[in-house]
């Protein structure tokens, strides 16, 4: 029997973090990164791993999930999560979901419930929404997972709802936010990607969605295809991706599906660097540029394996992003103190600017 192996990546979503909270973002997502590395120890699935770590990012009150999340146009938490299995390619999502403190561990549920047979022979839903998602959390989870919608509205979340409401309604007398920063740049999605040598890759994905999002929106946390991808390749072994920014622009190209079919398709020197950065720019870009939108916002983490003749794969981990900033952390069953990064768009020179797009893709041994 091989030696375990395994690996984890957490993000707290790709947008602009403000220096002044930087502390806050890496500990946290170095404790859920902590979380479902225990996971994977005790010999938990990929899966249970994705699970542990995204409810530790969904519990705390500094990334756009669950606690914490930002508040739709009425002032009020809806959530939409989602997770995939690589091996099977089963996935399972729910979405505008609100008074449910784990919305991943529902997902995950939806997903189990969906492998069970029928006795009727029906097909079981890979996504629920709103009230339906959360009577199937009531009964399939009990009353835990269930809290009074007003009681995942941290004063966070309140303060920045005031501030932005305030200047929908009242534009010419509501103070401007600190450092001219834009709507779209509270985002924060949180997801993570896993991989072991026993069950191969899963992926998922939490959002809390747009600030001031209409009522009833579902974005690409929701959504399969866009908001997180898992899947085994023969011969190169696989891949897990996690997606984060504006969910219509992420999901008028089902960014990760499109992804994952163009490292399915490269040869086997396909370079990694090179897909990402044709994905991003051509099919992510592309079709925004071609909509008048210049600068569309995106970021993801990618996990990747490669066999490359060798007994044991190569693991590597990507991040790409188009925004100012994404935060991630990372672990393994080889170096297993968490690594917790806010990555920063710069001078470097692993920003590539096409047609006005700013892309930074750099990647990690893990």
């Amino acid at each position: 029997m091989s030696t375990p192996d395994f690996y984890v990546v957490v993000h707290g979503g790709a947008g602009v973090h403000k220096h002044d909270y930087d502390q806050q973002v890496k500990q946290g997502l170095a404790a859920a990164c902590t979380k479902a590395l225990q996971s994977l120890s005790s010999g938990a699935q990929s899966l249970e791993a994705i699970e542990a770590g995204i409810c530790a990012l969904e519990d705390d009150p500094i990334f756009n999930a669950g606690f914490g999340s930002n508040l739709t146009l009425e002032g009020k938490v809806e959530c939409d999560a989602a997770v995939m299995e690589g091996t099977a390619q089963d996935f399972g999502s729910i979405g505008a979901v609100s008074g449910v403190k784990n919305p991943i561990k529902v997902a995950r549920t939806i997903l189990g419930q969906s492998r069970v047979p029928d006795k009727l022979g029906r097909i079981f839903p890979m996504t629920l929404v709103a009230d339906g998602a959360r009577a199937f959390a009531k009964q399939h989870l009990g009353e835990d997972v269930l809290q009074p919608p007003e009681q995942l509205v941290s004063p966070k979340a309140l303060k920045q709802w005031s501030t932005w409401k305030r200047r929908l309604d009242e534009p010419d007398q509501a103070p401007k936010p600190d450092n001219n920063s834009g709507l779209d740049d509270i985002q924060d999605t949180v997801g993570a990607v896993a991989w072991s040598n026993a069950h191969g890759f899963a992926a998922g994905v939490s959002s809390g969605g747009l600030l001031l999002k209409h009522p009833g929106r579902i974005g690409q946390a929701a959504t399969f295809g866009a908001g997180c991808w898992a899947q085994h390749t023969p011969n190169k072994c696989g891949m897990a991706c996690s997606v984060s920014g504006a969910g219509e622009e992420i999901m008028r190209t089902s960014l990760a599906q499109q992804l994952a079919s163009a490292i399915e398709t490269a040869s086997e020197s396909g370079d990694v660097h090179e897909i990402l950065k044709g994905v991003m720019e051509e099919k992510f870009a592309g079709i925004h540029r071609s909509r008048g939108q210049s600068h569309p916002n995106a970021g993801l983490v990618l996990l990747t394996a490669e066999n490359e003749g060798e007994e044991e794969p190569r693991v590597r981990l990507w991040c790409a992003f188009t925004t100012e900033s994404m935060a991630i952390a990372y672990a393994s069953s080889r170096h297993p103190v968490p690594k917790a990064k806010v990555l920063r768009r710069g001078p470097e020179k692993n920003i590539a600017t096409t047609d006005g797009l700013h892309l930074y893709i750099t990647s990690f041994s893990i």
